[in-house]
């Protein structure tokens, strides 16, 4: 069986800058296929898509909202020729029911121990509208994703190798408002057996990886048998929030952590202690701030930026608040009227989709450029990016797993 897997692009970020990452979910689902089954991938955001083809199936692997408008363009150019479409993903699974009236098949959640009986029911001519199951599979059957399928050159930023994408868990205990992990992966944290994820990266061509679970703070014990186990490989890596405990974040830096993502949500002591502890271990920081809560005026951000900018931080990114299908606080602003675009092509986090409380949507709109031009008015996001990498540069050459790039990166130290 022929399976095209495509992974469709969207428009960047405003103001952040342009690279692109080798995507998780896509390798993920390959990896769940039978053997019986050829798959041929394209990332749309940097291969050249060749729609005139006719494979056996076309499956559409939509992690974001904004991936949607060119997902359905996709399957409306294939399926008028006549081949079956399916899609999957994160926000397949958001927007499954409207997703019915564009594409042949819709898969719903994990495809581990799955998939097989969709492709059955193809090969049988008895495909179903919707594939969906409200039991998890068992975390066992992740196996290790298919990273063959990608074009590994494609995944460059002036000349370095970027990142790898793995994870070591499903689910996520925590229920925050912006957040839609939970209706996705549950709020139970399912985590990989040990000696799968250390396999798993053993096996990734690429000494730097993003560890994308969405928080590593789920469990103690775990967090620690997984540094402990990490700390051989001599890899760096990027994740989510850490335990705020000593012993693990010294754990998480011999384990090879280079950087974190960090909510920075107020200006409160605790913030600017989080953050310390973790420059204080070794571990480089970018802020995540996400503009236009109801707790947000004008004033409030500006102070907000001033005290980022007194921060040790490696990076920011700023982000509007956009009420997501499926998350705490769309179901708050639609009881209140405030949604106010349910365009997907406006949910990319750098456009105004709600009435804000304190301030009118031009005013948050002009607010989130001021904060981006603030925070890197003085060194520009490329140098500080140049600095973060420069960092973890350092600790390979000390470590002696440093590897020049093919064509050297201009970074700049000044």
């Amino acid at each position: 069986m022929e399976l095209k897997l495509i992974y469709p692009k969207w428009r960047k970020l405003d103001r952040q800058t342009h690279f692109h990452l080798p995507p998780h979910g896509p390798v993920v689902f390959a990896a769940s296929l039978p053997d019986y089954v050829n798959v041929t991938f394209i990332d749309d955001n940097v291969d050249d898509l060749d729609m005139e083809d006719s494979p056996d199936i076309v499956a559409l692997s939509i992690m974001l909202v904004s991936q949607m408008p060119r997902a359905r363009e996709i399957a409306a150019h294939y399926r008028k020729r006549g081949v079956t479409v399916m899609a999957g993903g994160i926000s397949t699974a958001l927007l499954a029911d409207e997703m019915t009236e564009h594409v042949d098949c819709v898969f719903v959640g994990e495809s581990e121990g799955r998939i097989e009986q969709v492709l059955d029911d193809l090969r049988a001519g008895n495909l179903k509208k919707m594939y969906r199951d409200a039991a998890m599979p068992a975390v066992e059957l992740v196996g290790t994703a298919r990273r063959d399928i990608l074009n590994r050159e494609l995944y460059t930023y002036k000349g370095v190798k970027m990142l790898d994408l793995v994870h070591a868990s499903r689910g996520c205990r925590f229920d925050c408002f912006p957040c839609c992990t939970p209706f996705l992966g549950g709020q139970l944290f399912r985590p990989r057996p040990i000696d799968k994820v250390v396999e798993e990266i053993k096996s990734i061509d690429n000494n730097r990886l993003f560890v994308v679970d969405n928080s590593l703070a789920q469990n103690y014990e775990w967090e620690e048998e997984l540094f402990k186990a990490l700390i051989p490989l001599k890899k760096k890596w990027v994740s989510h929030p850490i335990e705020d405990d000593d012993k693990l974040l010294d754990l998480a830096y011999q384990a090879g952590c280079w950087y974190v993502y960090q909510a920075v949500f107020d200006t409160s002591d605790m913030i600017r202690n989080r953050i310390k502890r973790y420059k204080d271990h070794g571990i480089g920081v970018e802020g995540t701030i996400i503009l236009g809560t109801d707790n947000q005026d004008i004033d409030y951000i500006k102070r907000l930026v001033d005290f980022l900018l007194e921060l040790d931080l490696d990076l920011a990114e700023f982000t509007i608040l956009t009420p997501f299908h499926h998350t705490p606080i769309r179901a708050d602003l639609e009881k209140q009227g405030r949604i106010l675009s349910n365009g997907l092509e406006d949910y990319t986090c750098d456009r105004v989709t709600f009435q804000p409380k304190n301030m009118t949507v031009t005013e948050l709109q002009d607010i989130y450029y001021y904060a981006w031009e603030t925070f890197y008015r003085e060194r520009p996001q490329e140098l500080k990016m140049g600095d973060l990498f420069m960092k973890v540069v350092e600790r390979e050459m000390a470590d002696g797993t440093y590897e020049a790039p093919k064509r050297e990166a201009r970074v700049s130290a000044q």
